[in-house]
């Protein structure tokens, strides 16, 4: 497995989602507010309906873990915890994305991604 690197892909993703759904939990933030908005970042795949390109651009943009993780940080720091549980329910996404094998795009095709030719 550990010379599966995809394997390890998936994985990793999976316990991105285990760990976001396990502090979402732990601060008891509402359930339907992730139910609601877990799927949000997806909606950026409307840029495939412009052009390959603008749609690589928009998806990828919202789908790595940079601006949650960014977000998350800053709140901690700036004291606004009212913006915790969003910020978990996108990376929860990313990682749910992630463990499904769906990876960041190429812009070549949809279907081309980091972790593999779905």
């Amino acid at each position: 497995m550990l010379t599966k690197p995809r394997w390890l892909l998936h994985l990793e993703g999976a316990l991105l989602f285990a760990l976001t759904l396990y502090f979402y939990q732990a601060e008891h933030f509402r359930w339907w507010l992730f139910a609601l908005l877990f799927l949000v970042p997806d909606l950026f795949m409307m840029g495939y309906l412009i052009n390959v390109k603008w749609g690589t651009v928009s998806y990828n943009l919202v789908h790595t873990t940079i601006g949650p993780a960014a977000l998350l940080f800053f709140c901690y720091f700036a004291a606004l915890p009212q913006v915790t549980p969003y910020t978990l329910i996108w990376l929860a996404h990313i990682g749910f994305d992630r463990a499904l094998g769906f990876g960041l795009k190429y812009p070549t095709h949809f279907k081309d991604t980091h972790l593999q030719h779905v």
